[in-house]
């Protein structure tokens, strides 16, 4: 779906990326009755009216930025104010993201729940919490079951950082890393695989 043309009609996979959650969750909301849609005569597929989705989504405060835009949304977890203000300024200015940041691990949680990150770039080295207890909540909540974790660390070596692949990471960065290599990952993560 494109910025230009927004349909009055949605399947329940489009309504799946704008919300950035399964198809199979959607279908849950529908069938529960919290998301109101028709299904296609003989057939079991659903359409979500565009007005319905966003009335089910303002009730559940998801935000609506994602309907409209289709942008990929990155949810930055890091406390180097540095870091964070130029893979803010890039991520934004160059590559188009929308992107949020949170400090700390616990508000990383609650942001991630409202904001519904596609990835999310987690320094691995918090003050408030480990990074790879922060993965492991994201891991865990259905809602959230397609947002991509990459992990951030200056600490770790290259080794170190490949063997989180599989236990909640999509992807690692190295610090000190280039921007590129963060587009580049993030492009990697999100990339839709047939």
């Amino acid at each position: 779906m494109n910025a230009t043309k927004v349909k009055d009609v949605l399947t329940t996979g489009e309504v799946a990326k704008i919300c950035n959650v399964a198809p199979r969750t959607v279908s849950k909301w529908f069938d529960s009755g919290a998301l109101t849609g028709y299904r296609i005569p003989g057939s079991k597929d659903r359409r979500i009216p565009l007005n319905q989705l966003i009335r089910f989504m303002k009730q559940h405060g998801m935000p609506l930025n994602g309907l409209m835009t289709g942008q990929t949304r990155i949810l930055i977890v890091d406390d180097e104010q540095d870091i964070v203000e130029v893979l803010e300024k890039v991520l934004e200015g160059e590559a188009k993201y929308e992107v949020e940041v949170t400090k700390g691990g616990f508000a990383a949680g609650a942001s991630a729940e409202k904001f519904r990150p596609h990835v999310i770039l987690l320094d691995l080295h918090l003050k408030d919490v480990d990074g790879k207890e922060v993965a492991k909540f994201i891991k865990s909540n259905a809602d959230l079951q397609l947002t991509k974790v990459i992990a951030m660390s200056g600490k770790l070596s290259e080794d170190e950082l490949k063997a989180l692949a599989g236990n909640g990471f999509d992807g690692y960065l190295k610090k000190p890393f280039h921007v590129r290599q963060v587009i580049e990952a993030i492009e990697d993560a999100t990339a839709v695989v047939y």
